[in-house]
């Protein structure tokens, strides 16, 4: 599928004014449904971690329930730590690369079958469900607003009066998270993981805010 230049260069100018200067990007030439670039806007004084974004994801509308048709087009974008191996080369070792894997997964997902992402969806890694690697122990992706200094500004970017392009950040949760929002609801898992201070930025150590923990009597 061809993808729009306008519209990349547009998305681009998006992340630089929001969220500081591009350092590099990530293409994707051959896919069977639509090829995710991801780009890379590297740690700046405010935002001291890098930031990755989806192209390609808004190339397609999305297939929504009736009443949500202005959010039909949307990308992606994780955040990781300063220190974090970000090339080609460390991309071969999936302790690295598994960010990148779950947002072009999750950026093809809603077109491979015909649904929507929007704020508060989770999404499980894999069937049976794992790991996304050796040291990163949650199991699947909570969608959310980004911590962007002018959050409308950043949410809403126009491409066109008809197109308006959504960007929601992946937080990756673990088993018993993903288990507590279906039985409690999205707003009751943000409320626990707001508790113990959770950011958009990946922290491989984070606490599971709703793990139990069984003591002795």
């Amino acid at each position: 599928m061809e993808r729009s230049v306008e519209n990349y260069e547009k998305i681009c100018s998006h992340i630089e004014k929001y969220i500081g200067p591009i350092e590099g990007v990530f293409r994707e030439i051959v896919s069977d449904i639509i090829p995710i670039d991801i780009i890379v806007a590297g740690p700046t004084a405010k935002r001291n971690y890098y930031t990755l974004v989806t192209y390609g994801m808004s190339e397609l509308p999305m297939t929504v329930p009736e009443g949500a048709e202005e959010y039909r087009y949307s990308e992606l974008m994780i955040s990781l730590p300063p220190t974090w191996k970000i090339s080609d080369e460390a991309f071969k070792d999936e302790r690295y690369y598994w960010p990148i894997r779950a947002l072009k997964k999750l950026g093809r997902f809603p077109h491979e079958y015909q649904t929507w992402l929007y704020m508060g969806h989770t999404l499980a890694n894999g069937e049976p469900v794992e790991p996304y690697s050796e040291d990163a122990k949650f199991q699947g992706m909570l969608l959310s607003l980004p911590d962007v200094e002018d959050k409308p500004g950043f949410f809403n970017l126009f491409l066109t009066d008809e197109k308006v392009v959504h960007f929601f950040t992946l937080i990756p949760i673990y088993q018993e998270e993903m288990d507590y929002k279906l039985k409690n609801g999205v707003e009751a898992l943000f409320t626990k993981l707001n508790k113990i201070g959770t950011d958009d930025v990946v922290h491989l150590n984070r606490k599971n805010c709703c793990k139990k923990v069984f003591g002795l009597f």
